[in-house]
């Protein structure tokens, strides 16, 4: 079975993004740093994430690393991450910490195609949508 797994670039802010994201979805985060795998001769990014993955019970993945300095980067304007299901309290819960210390665009409630949905960027810059299916709200 294929997946698909979001994969977030930050600018140095990636190991404190993704034990925030270990906080709201839970599950087993391992980082590892540029200096592990001898990635950048940069001395100010061996500490830095070169690659961090967070794997919760429920099986999703999200992956993220902090983005060299050699590197073009321009926070949220590539990607969203998309949280969809049935369980309504669990999605509920999820908006609520993410949007925690961030800012909601799209208040979760019932959408013109039935679901409920909501949108809104967290505290690092990153885009979330949260859907419940109609079947289950």
């Amino acid at each position: 079975m294929t997946t698909l797994n979001p994969y977030l670039g930050f600018r140095d802010s990636a190991k404190d993004a993704m034990t925030f994201y270990q906080s709201v979805f839970g599950g087993e985060l391992t980082m590892s740093t540029f200096a592990e795998y001898q990635a950048s001769e940069d001395p100010a990014e061996q500490e830095k994430i070169m690659h961090a993955q967070l794997r919760t019970d429920g099986g999703m993945v999200l992956m993220g690393a902090d983005t060299p300095k050699s590197m073009d980067y321009t926070p949220g304007t590539n990607f969203s991450v998309s949280l969809s299901g049935s369980d309504e309290a669990e999605l509920r819960g999820y908006f609520d910490k993410l949007a925690d210390g961030g800012t909601i665009a799209m208040p979760l409630e019932r959408a013109p195609w039935g679901d409920i949905f909501g949108m809104c960027k967290d505290k690092f810059g990153v885009d979330w949508l949260v859907n419940v299916g109609a079947e289950a709200a």
